[in-house]
């Protein structure tokens, strides 16, 4: 069997892998565009604190934490060391003591059928301050030892490389569907025709204009998200925990001095590669009301990426319409790199038709679709 990956993105990337790793011959096309999500993403696995209450996407969220424990036993054997993964925990801030206390008791409830939660531990202010330095003096927090903290781009290029080593094939282009009699018999890669038994899309925000071609309209869109990297100057940020406050922004350190901190949300943005002076503030005023003492540390860049947004919270995952040998994994907006892998890994379990753990029907491609009547 022959599968072409198109988009080698966080869920493409595992996909592959998991399909290299098996013996399937594998092509993973990809092209160069600025914006690419898992570029810029700098992920948080820890979705037992969401406050998102749907069944059908904690499901998903919860597996692709459990997930990573066996993707990155299964990366380091094949080498891979770097790939930008590591449990650190993570620290559910506020000033509102009642707050807090909703907190620890929705992540006590969750650990019952998620051991992976690990430690739950009320910290004051100044417990709090200890374990991560920068932070406002006034808020205490709830910590979660079993939150991770990840680099997209280390990790994706860590599958990639592993993908290879199992003999996969790259190749860097514009991919487009060949068709035959009303079936896809493979891609077009800049004039090189490839024929393939199974193509997985996992284009993120770009899948849509792959799908255009069979009269399809998949209703996925691009939310611009700008996320900016401050060097804290030598210090040792290598332990530092995941800080989740009470809006939507975040911030997480890394072993190089490095403090992530994002991300705007910015819907019906398209893909408009720009940095705005209204995002970088946002940004930035955010993070320094969680953390003044990030005040003196170096501005050293400001990312973006275009997350891919469907119809509503769910990932798109399933093959589409009419075309069985064509599957879709796609939509996961700001959860990218929490479900990325193990959605990557569904994908690859739709092609050998194995038995999947989970219904997939909620994920169906077919409610974010429109086809054309004369195709």
């Amino acid at each position: 069997m022959k599968v072409v990956v198109i988009g080698t993105g966080i869920v493409g990337a595992s996909a592959a892998y998991q399909l290299a790793r098996n013996n399937v011959e594998v092509v993973m096309v990809d092209r160069k565009e600025e914006g690419k999500a898992t570029s810029a993403g700098a992920g948080i696995v820890c979705p037992w604190v969401s406050r998102v209450e749907n069944a059908d996407w904690y499901t998903i969220a919860k597996r692709g934490a459990e997930f990573y424990t066996e993707l990155i036993n299964n990366l380091k054997e094949d080498g891979e060391d770097n790939v930008g993964y590591k449990k650190v925990g993570a620290i559910c801030v506020s000033e509102d003591l009642n707050h807090l206390d909703s907190i620890e008791k929705r992540v006590k409830e969750k650990r019952r059928d998620a051991p992976e939660v690990g430690d739950i531990i009320r910290l004051n202010h100044n417990e709090t301050q200890k374990i991560f330095p920068p932070i406002n003096a006034r808020l205490e927090s709830v910590f979660v030892s079993g939150a991770a903290r990840v680099d997209g781009k280390l990790l994706r290029d860590a599958l990639k490389r592993a993908s290879e080593r199992h003999g996969a094939r790259m190749l860097e282009g514009n991919a487009d569907l060949v068709q035959e009699n009303g079936n896809v018999i493979g891609v077009k890669v800049d004039g090189e025709k490839i024929q393939a038994d199974q193509i997985i899309m996992t284009a993120g925000a770009w899948t849509p204009e792959l799908l255009k071609p069979l009269g399809i309209t998949l209703n996925v869109k691009p939310q611009r998200g700008q996320i900016a990297h401050i060097s804290m100057q030598e210090k040792d940020t290598s332990d530092w925990p995941v800080v989740l406050p009470d809006s939507s922004h975040y911030m997480l350190a890394f072993d190089d001095s490095r403090v992530v901190v994002g991300a705007t949300r910015e819907d019906n943005s398209g893909f408009d590669y720009r940095l705005t002076a209204g995002g970088v503030n946002e940004v930035l005023s955010e993070a320094l009301h969680v953390a003044p003492g990030l005040n003196n540390g170096t501005l050293k860049e400001v990312r973006i990426g275009f997350r891919p947004m469907g119809t509503d919270i769910l990932p798109i995952i399933g093959h589409i319409e009419n075309y069985d040998n064509v599957k879709v994994a796609t939509g996961l907006g700001a959860s990218g790199l929490t479900m990325g892998p193990y959605v990557g890994s569904l994908a690859a379990s739709l092609i050998h038709n194995n038995d999947i753990e989970i219904d997939l029907t909620p994920y169906s491609p077919s409610r974010a679709m429109t086809v054309e009547l004369n195709n």
